[in-house]
């Protein structure tokens, strides 16, 4: 366990054992011309945290317990709907099963020893090497009754991008998934109304994902004509 701690003074203990997902080269990962850093002999790994041990530390456990049995009350399994409880660098994610994604959001809100009231959005990653699992959704929940902040992260594979919609639950979520969705592909299934919110609605594919072409045309800054991304001269 390090000595590191989060905003709320809670250890930040943090499980090496995570899972290697690919290997980066060069700066940005790159492939074929398109790093034009300088570090094209830079090799890493790529890797998810794997599930931490108890005890977690503070009041994680207070929320891990509380949760897990407050999802037995309900018929449900928390081995079932928690596919593995994360500490990382002193913040706690909960990574659910997407099918049972709106009941624990429901209980987080509700249950009064939570009380996560807030969902104040949800990110989307593309990790091309979780296979699978390539295409996450993390949503960031806090409660203003006990000033605590966790995640939820649910995943999707591509050939199958469909995750329950939260509007029901946190309806300022309603943006933010039609945003994740616009950028990541990302179906939020009973979203009342999924369409684009900042890409043309015919706009062809989804930017943010790590295999989307980088493409583009020429620029002029300052009297240089700039070439597109992927036509700039790589040192890789």
């Amino acid at each position: 366990m390090s000595d590191e701690r989060n905003s709320n003074g809670v250890p930040a203990p943090r499980d090496e054992t995570g899972e290697v997902i690919g290997v980066r080269k060069g700066m940005f990962g790159a492939n074929n011309g398109g790093d034009t850093s300088g570090y094209g002999g830079l090799v890493r790994t790529v890797a998810l945290p794997g599930a931490t041990s108890r005890p977690y530390g503070g009041w994680f456990d207070e929320v891990a317990d509380e949760l897990e049995g407050a999802l037995e009350e309900q018929d449900l399994l928390p081995g079932n709907a928690i596919e593995k409880t994360v500490v990382d660098r002193g913040e706690l994610t909960f990574h659910i099963a997407r099918e049972h994604l709106v009941q624990v959001a429901r209980t987080l809100r509700d249950d009064p020893a939570l009380r996560f009231e807030l969902c104040t959005g949800v990110s989307g990653v593309h990790f091309l090497g979780d296979k699978g699992r390539e295409l996450h959704a993390v949503y960031h929940l806090r409660s203003i009754t006990h000033g605590r902040l966790i995640r939820l992260e649910v995943s999707a594979p591509d050939s199958d991008p469909h995750i329950p919609s939260l509007v029901t639950v946190y309806p300022t979520n309603d943006w933010h998934e039609r945003e994740t969705y616009d950028f990541f592909g990302l179906v939020f299934d009973g979203h009342p109304a999924l369409t684009r919110i900042m890409m043309p609605d015919d706009w062809q594919g989804f930017p943010q994902r790590k295999d989307y072409p980088l493409g583009g045309i020429a620029v002029e800054y300052k009297g240089a004509q700039i070439p597109a991304p992927d036509q700039r001269r790589s040192y890789s």
